[in-house]
């Protein structure tokens, strides 16, 4: 066995014939990884298509809602111009900033329940024709916001008083 090492030939062959199990190791090794690496190509293609393709239809969502927001923002302005919405839309802040004011301070209720009562007993009163001079102030000074008249508006405080001072010496009369 010994001379099987000291021949050259042979040690030759047997370093010949193991660099060639090497060798179609690594063709193989390399096939493989050339496969994977063409695999992986395609994947990131494909992912890559998906996604702009998905990014398209994004846009064209996003281009289509903020079309929509916009026309809806235009009809909200152009519904919030009419009279009868604009004395809604102040009905519903007033409605807001008093449960606000009811929540987060708490001295305001009872002072605002008070003052919300008596603007509700003026105002039936209104209604039922017992304050006559306020009624006809009303209908000749008209509104002051703007209104065609038809709902009832606010009055300035000595106005109110005076109506109530000329109703009470006309009562007495």
């Amino acid at each position: 066995m010994l001379e099987i090492f000291s021949n050259p030939f042979y040690t030759f062959c047997m370093g010949l014939g193991l660099g060639a199990v090497f060798l179609v190791m690594a063709v193989i090794n390399h096939w493989k990884t050339k496969g994977e690496f063409r695999r992986y190509k395609t994947h990131l293609s494909d992912k890559l298509e998906l996604e702009a393709r998905q990014m398209q239809e994004t846009n064209k969502e996003k281009t289509r809602l903020s079309g929509e927001n916009e026309s809806l923002r235009v009809q909200i302005a152009r519904l919030n111009e009419r009279p009868d919405n604009k004395l809604s839309r102040e009905l519903e802040i007033l409605a807001r900033a008093e449960k606000h004011m009811m929540i987060n301070a708490p001295g305001f209720a009872p002072a605002w329940e008070l003052a919300k009562a008596s603007a509700m007993s003026q105002l039936e009163s209104e209604e039922k024709g017992s304050s006559f001079p306020q009624k006809i102030f009303r209908k000749l000074i008209g509104s002051g916001s703007g209104s065609n008249g038809t709902g009832p508006t606010s009055l300035p405080e000595a106005s109110v008083s005076s109506g109530k001072s000329s109703s009470t010496s006309t009562a007495a009369a």
